[in-house]
């Protein structure tokens, strides 16, 4: 089996392939504070439960971007696994040319979609990734990865909102039916959820007349669930992408 590892700031993505089928995933908190143990023992009660066994595991392959989690997870599988680990990062063989003033400047998982994007979609397209941080990534007609956008994430955004405005309190992320909220919950939830939609709607229009206006947008990350059925130029949501692109990945290096 292959263990595909996602590690991103807010979630751990973490899926077990069986040749080119997905057996089981799971998403964990990134936890900067657990050891490779605690992790370890983790994925063996979560493969345990679904009545597999990490022991099968023949290889993993793992995109991070956060530098101590990345570190905890290679002695883990060092430790506990004992097979190969591919690390997402220069040098290794993507087969996406990476349009970029400086191609190392560029997150592994953003690579990783692109490859997965181009792969299962085809181009143009246009990446969208609800994670910690909202990201926009360009995928030309011959596959090429061109660049994008970074924004804050509507968890960092509304974090923020709470944190600054004593009298704000904490609301639920719903899109409210309105755009003129008659209190301020209503209001707060307009202003948060309607504003994320239209900085979308706004990059991604704009992504599209750089790219010669058409690209096929696809939503991925952890609250693309929430986010994208409200977006109205999201084509597909898929929740695997980066999973996805990870096996790809492995498998044109194995």
């Amino acid at each position: 089996m292959l263990m595909a590892i996602d590690v991103g700031n807010t979630n751990i993505a973490i899926g077990l392939y069986k040749g080119k089928e997905l057996q089981c995933c799971w998403r964990l908190a990134s936890d900067r504070q657990k050891t490779a143990d605690e992790y370890g023992l983790v994925l063996r009660q979560l493969a345990g439960y679904q009545g597999m066994e990490i022991d099968a595991v023949q290889a993993v392959v793992m995109a991070s971007v956060v530098p101590t989690l990345t570190q905890t997870f290679t002695m883990m599988i060092k430790e506990q696994l004992e097979c190969r680990l591919l690390v997402i990062g220069p040098g290794v063989k993507t087969g996406m040319p990476i349009r970029f003033d400086n191609p190392r400047e560029v997150g592994a998982d953003r690579i990783v979609n692109g490859v997965a994007v181009y792969e299962l979609y085809g181009g143009p397209a246009i990446v969208v990734d609800f994670g910690t941080a909202t990201t926009f990534d360009a995928i030309s007609g011959n596959g090429e990865y061109l660049g994008g956008a970074i924004a804050p994430g509507i968890g960092i955004a509304t974090e923020a909102l709470f944190a600054r405005a004593a009298k704000l309190p904490r609301v639920e992320l719903i899109k409210p039916p309105r755009v003129i909220g008659k209190n301020t919950v209503a209001g707060m939830q307009a202003g948060i959820m309607y504003g994320f939609i239209g900085q979308v709607e706004g990059i991604v229009t704009r992504m599209k007349e750089e790219m010669g206006g058409q690209a096929l947008v696809v939503a991925t990350g952890g609250l693309a669930g929430l986010i994208a059925p409200e977006v109205g130029c999201v084509d597909k949501v898929d929740p695997l992408l980066t999973l996805e692109g990870l096996r790809i990945v492995y498998e044109r290096n194995s």
